[in-house]
């Protein structure tokens, strides 16, 4: 294992703003060059070969991209008209490729558009990877706002996918909860429920805002299906910090993040929690096992810390997390956590890039995953880690995509409907 800066150091607004602009580059330079959908993953070292081979699309990650493309053009990165044209010829492929009741799948070919299988029952529509998409696209309606031919062509085409959604589809048969995946080959034989503290907040808020009110859910399935899950409240102290909800420690860190990088927590709460307090202590339990490292792993201490679902040493990939800890760190745990733990963040950043830079800091920023415990580091980068870094860390900075999420008019019905409070000014 080579270590050592990568740089000399920088201060610390341009050093975030550095690894920020690396990791947007995934979405710009490594998105997929017929589709420019994101590539699932992408190799750590520069392979012009391995990268042509690399066609399967991530409809979520393809949902962070958008976010990540929104970035590009506020902070001049790219040209504003160059991200509206890229996200044109996305949203444009998207239309071409199969519906599945207005979802799309987890995974689809960046060439054809034709749906890849993630597993034999798992060939069609994925609600949450659908969620996670239009996350970014209304993000992108809002933003693209000039009354011009390309920008007003892009809102309509958002438009009009957005409303082709059947969220209502996937609560079959009156069930008070939303499923997870349908196969036009196998049903919802998967009845894999969505419920439980998780990731999929995104999920139920959208599928309340549905524009068109036969696709909208009743508020019943969030209540009665997403929120009363043994995994839902837990109201348990664990390292010295009560969780509102959640699995026992917590669970991966991409709770905290996925969903909430267009929902804003600040001031967000219903009958069961503040969000911006849960996503907190949700992170501060997470780095206070870190910092007592009971595996006894080397690297792990207050500028060493991220449990989250990533590449593994030993595994393919595993959902890290305080009760299923590998010894592996993944830098976006901690990356995308600026919004909640800013200096604690900030100190893993400056460590991941001074002290372990030459290491695990490449083209589109770090990798996936490390473990100095294995003296392993992931040899690839990963849609769904890499854009959240670029989207929380923009949210901590000028808090833009908050505001963009937040402002638009299906969202705060959505919101409303499933009776969530949250500030007027929301998104102003």
């Amino acid at each position: 294992m080579t270590k050592g800066a990568s740089s000399p150091p920088l201060e610390d607004e341009a050093l975030l703003d550095a690894v920020q602009r690396a990791t947007f580059r995934y979405f710009w330079d490594g998105a997929h060059p017929v589709s420019f959908l994101a590539r699932d993953r992408l190799p750590f070292a520069a392979d012009a070969q391995a990268d042509a081979n690399e066609n399967k699309i991530s409809i979520g990650g393809s949902g962070f991209g958008a976010m990540a493309l929104v970035v590009g053009a506020a902070r001049g990165w790219v040209g504003r008209s160059e991200a509206a044209r890229r996200l044109m010829t996305m949203v444009s492929f998207l239309e071409r490729t199969p519906s599945y009741h207005g979802m799309f799948p987890h995974y689809l070919d960046g060439r054809t558009g034709a749906t890849i299988p993630m597993g034999r029952k798992d060939d069609g529509g994925d609600l949450v990877e659908t969620a996670l998409l239009f996350q970014g696209l209304l993000c992108a309606r809002r933003f693209f706002d000039r009354d011009d031919p390309l920008e007003t062509d892009l809102r309509n085409h958002v438009t009009w996918l957005w409303q082709d959604v059947e969220w209502s589809f996937h609560a079959p048969h009156g069930r008070k909860v939303l499923l997870w995946h349908w196969s036009p080959n196998n049903g919802f034989s998967l009845n894999a429920e969505i419920h439980g503290w998780n990731e999929c907040l995104i999920a139920y808020v959208l599928a309340a805002a549905a524009p068109n009110p036969r696709f909208a859910i009743d508020p019943i399935l969030y209540h009665e299906g997403f929120a009363q899950s043994r995994s839902f409240l837990n109201r348990r102290v664990w390292r010295g910090h009560e969780l509102p909800l959640g699995p026992d420690w917590g669970g991966p860190l991409f709770f905290a993040h996925y969903s909430f990088c267009g929902l804003d927590p600040h001031g967000l709460s219903d009958r069961y929690a503040d969000y911006f307090e849960q996503n907190v202590r949700h992170c501060l339990v997470n780095y206070a096992h870190c910092v007592a490292n009971p595996g006894g792993y080397a690297g792990y201490g207050p500028d060493c810390w991220g449990l989250t679902a990533s590449d593994d040493a030993l595994h393919n990939y595993a959902a890290h997390a305080p009760d299923n800890d590998l010894g592996v760190i993944s830098p976006t745990a901690a990356l995308s956590s600026f919004p909640y733990l800013p200096q604690e963040a900030a100190r893993a950043l400056r460590h991941f890039h001074d002290d372990l830079g030459a290491w695990i800091f490449g083209r589109y920023g770090f990798a996936d995953a490390f473990s100095e415990a294995h003296g392993w580091r992931a040899d690839s980068y990963l849609a769904i880690d890499q854009g959240p870094i670029v989207a929380m860390i923009e949210n901590h900075r000028s808090g833009l995509l908050w505001r963009l999420f937040m402002s638009d008019p299906d969202v705060r019905r959505g919101l409303a409907r499933l009776d969530f409070r949250f500030p007027p000014q929301a998104g102003a």
